[in-house]
């Protein structure tokens, strides 16, 4: 059975359809999926024909052609297994909040999985008020429902962490896979919409995509990737995850955000493999990832400079006016143009790989903050570079770092220039945790 409390239910009728609608939109995979295995569930139970259909949005915010390319591969992934399952799946192209409900018409109830984002969830609402149909929100991609971690907005991971730690046992449980009765496989494609072409989307026919393909998309990446950090790098995760040249992460992050992997499933395999590493990436990965949830689901200001905390915004306010030696524009930042070898490197791996190390993330965010001309203005850059140029972009673990940077659940640091009491990083300080050279070394040589 499904946690109840994984379950948010709306337009509570009697199923009268023909099938039941999983809407899969974030949770791209077909393991330890709560909402795919609720679908199947329910459509054994009802004896109804399950179809599964995910929507390809073509114009969501701060997306470039590597973003749908990595989702692209994920979708394939699914397509194989879905099949192998029985069930039919349909990618289909346009904004959920569109397509939907022009295919739900016959459907006795439709299940979709969570999402916290404004628009994620301006596309529900979209659906709920429109269907004339039960729909069921399953939260899947968190291993604590973000309603049941805390009721608030919390301050920070100190305050956070005695709450969702207390609700551990209650949801880190297996996820049996459930095979369906009546299968769809054959079922006839919905009329009136448009079906996503796959060439669109593969590498060969992108136009744009900057990216090396350092991560491929889909479950089946994400896997060898979780099998490998268990196999070579957990037992050192805990003495080096901060040293980028370490290579001592997972490397989940951008599966995580497309929900090409299930966090629940990560944290039971990581538990089998008791030692130093085992406490510290569980706490990155439920404490810190899903406090980032938090954030976003409680602060309706998570991605604008007035969602911090007021005494970040004070602080920082105080030191408005303080003399910048440098100053940069996002054509700047993005061009890789400032005086800072380092920053710019790991810009430039950002642009070429999708990826920079959470470490060197902090650091690139700080002289963003350091190098711009009001805070604001600051803020607004580091989203958009981070939203467009990092594959876990546009995801509350993003939105919250970049928040970090600007003091969200942290504490007043010593006082300084244009910081005031937020956190500060400098160069001197990556030289004391890494080989720093070397490292931008080995970056420049692979991607200029």
């Amino acid at each position: 059975m499904i946690h109840a409390e994984r379950i948010t239910s709306f337009n509570n009728q009697e199923p009268k359809g023909s099938y039941i609608l999983y809407w899969m939109q974030s949770a791209v995979r077909t393991r330890y999926n709560h909402a795919l295995e609720y679908a199947i569930e329910k459509s054994n139970e009802l004896k109804k024909t399950l179809i599964v259909v995910f929507c390809l949005a073509h114009s969501y915010p701060d997306t470039v052609p590597a973003h749908y390319r990595f989702l692209w591969e994920g979708l394939q992934d699914v397509n194989r297994s879905l099949t192998g399952r029985g069930i039919g799946f349909q990618i289909l192209s346009g904004s959920p909040g569109d397509i939907i409900p022009r295919i739900a018409d016959d459907a006795c109830m439709i299940v979709t999985d969570q999402g916290w984002t404004q628009l994620q969830r301006e596309w529900r609402q979209q659906v709920i008020d429109t269907v004339h149909c039960k729909v069921a929100v399953v939260e899947t991609n968190l291993i604590v429902p973000v309603h049941v971690a805390s009721p608030k907005e919390e301050w920070s991971a100190g305050t956070f962490r005695p709450k969702i730690t207390r609700q551990l046992s209650t949801f880190l449980h297996t996820l049996t896979p459930r095979n369906v009765q009546v299968e769809s496989t054959d079922y006839p494609l919905f009329t009136g919409v448009r079906v996503a072409a796959e060439y669109q989307f593969t590498p060969e026919s992108t136009t744009g995509d900057t990216f090396s393909h350092f991560l491929p998309g889909g479950e089946t990446a994400a896997e060898h990737y979780l099998s490998a950090f268990l196999s070579g790098t957990i037992d050192r995760y805990e003495a080096t995850h901060h040293d980028p040249t370490a290579r001592a992460t997972s490397y989940l992050s951008s599966y995580l955000h497309f929900g090409h992997i299930s966090p629940l499933a990560i944290a039971l395999r990581v538990m089998e493999h008791p030692g130093p590493g085992t406490n510290a990436f569980l706490e990155q990965l439920i404490v810190r990832r899903e406090l980032s949830h938090n954030f976003v689901w409680y602060n309706a200001r998570y991605d604008h400079y007035e969602g911090l905390p007021e005494w970040t915004r004070k602080t920082l306010e105080k030191h408005r006016t303080d003399p910048r030696e440098y100053s940069y524009t996002l054509e700047d930042f993005e061009k890789c143009r400032t005086h800072d070898t380092a920053w710019n490197t790991m810009q430039l791996s950002m642009i070429r790989t999708g990826y920079l190390h959470g470490y060197l993330r902090m650091y690139w965010g700080k002289k963003i903050l350091e190098w711009t001309e009001s805070p604001e203005e600051g803020y607004r850059i580091a989203l958009s570079l981070n939203n467009r140029y990092e594959l876990d972009g546009r995801d509350p673990n993003g939105f919250c770092g970049v928040a970090w940077c600007f003091g969200k659940h942290d504490r007043p640091w010593k006082e300084r220039p244009i910081f005031g009491t937020i956190r500060y990083m400098n160069e001197a300080g990556l030289r004391r945790k890494f080989r720093l050279d070397g490292w931008i070394d080995r970056t420049l040589e692979l991607y200029s």
